[in-house]
């Protein structure tokens, strides 16, 4: 099957090739260094994210083709799948815990990230039942509800608020944009808010980390030692960088820098400039995608991707207002940018199925 034709449709395929080359990059850059002192005798990070890369394209390729993506009866189970993978991220001896959260499953020398997978089910398979809806007729229904705060409970005993805020923000744009009354948006707001603060209540890192948002020098070598060193890459840098290569904070300074706060060494390496042409590359991610969602012949189309491309833009946004100190640290990967099979590869699904929805 041949791509979609049409001016979006080559722009958001440019778009994301651009950025997961730039990833490929300054994963190199970033962490060379860090995988000859803690990885020696294993491949280097740019070789494994290029093998990534490779494996990424295949399952675009493949998910065009897969007609089933656009059937309700798929992403029911797909849904259901997802939920049971959730369940056994959380058994000991089948979840691997990394930094602090039991947020992944290990498959022999590969590791699968479940709450990726999730947000894709939700968003689409709550989109095939907005679709349903008749007008008419009032379209709340506790069914939604039940279907997202699901996957919300299962995910937040990993813990991984990250993924939660992600999947929030990008399922109540899809209630938006299918004609939930706005009134019952002020009730969302508070029962986040009371949610956020039982949240914190229940446990106290996450107080450290909003205490390290607001003044990260108040423990610089603990609690907000990356916000820290993610600023005094960024600060010196100043609208050119210091040149490609030449981060300092790559020295095991900044931890793990090829993953999450990899766009700290994009800004001191290549400066604003750099930094605001891969915002730039993001925002016509979005522009791109929405306007296939427009263009789409189906309102399950149009609802799923409006949602799959507001979870891609969230997350990136989310990841590099982390990185310049604008929220606290959350611990979401920048896409197809950040060092990681499971983001790459996901996020490369996300674009075949939009592209197999947009048909």
């Amino acid at each position: 099957m041949a791509l979609l034709r049409g001016k979006e449709s080559y722009l958001l395929l440019i778009t994301t090739l651009m950025l997961s080359i730039i990833g490929i990059i300054f994963v190199y850059s970033a962490g060379t260094y860090w995988s000859a002192i803690h990885y020696s005798e294993k491949m280097p990070f740019y070789m494994k994210q290029s093998v990534y890369f490779v494996v990424a394209i295949v399952v675009f390729f493949v998910t065009i083709r897969l007609d089933a993506l656009k059937t309700k009866s798929f992403w029911k189970m797909a849904y259901v799948f997802s939920l049971i993978l959730l369940v056994l991220v959380l058994i000991p001896g089948i979840g691997l815990v990394r930094n602090g959260s039991q947020s992944w499953i290990g498959l022999g020398p590969l590791t699968i990230q479940p709450a990726e997978l999730v947000k894709i089910t939700v968003i689409v398979y709550m989109s095939h039942i907005l679709a349903e809806h008749k007008t008419g007729k009032p379209i709340v229904n506790w069914r939604h509800g039940a279907i997202l705060l699901l996957p919300i409970v299962l995910i937040m005993l990993q813990p991984d608020f990250g993924s939660v805020f992600i999947l929030v923000v990008s399922v109540f744009l899809l209630f938006f944009v299918a004609g939930y009354p706005l009134k019952l948006y002020g009730l969302f707001i508070v029962v986040g808010i009371a949610g956020l603060a039982t949240l914190i209540a229940t446990a106290p890192y996450r107080l450290k980390r909003i205490e390290a948002f607001l003044d990260p020098w108040v423990d610089p070598l603990g609690s907000g030692f990356q916000a820290v060193q993610s600023l005094m890459a960024i600060g010196p840098a100043g609208i050119f960088g210091h040149g490609f290569g030449q981060s300092r904070q790559k020295f095991l300074y900044l931890p793990e820098p090829q993953n999450d706060f990899i766009f700290a060494i994009i800004l001191e390496e290549v400066g604003l400039v750099g930094g605001l042409a891969i915002v730039a590359l993001f925002v016509l991610v979005l522009y791109a995608g929405y306007k296939l969602a427009v263009q789409a012949k189906t309102r399950t189309a149009f609802y799923a991707i409006i949602g799959l491309v507001t979870m891609l833009s969230v997350q990136a946004f989310l990841n590099i207002a982390v990185v310049i100190g604008l929220v606290p640290v959350t611990g979401v990967t920048l896409p197809f940018i950040s060092y990681g099979g499971t983001s790459l590869v996901t996020m490369w699904l996300i674009i075949g199925i939009i592209y197999q929805l947009a048909k």
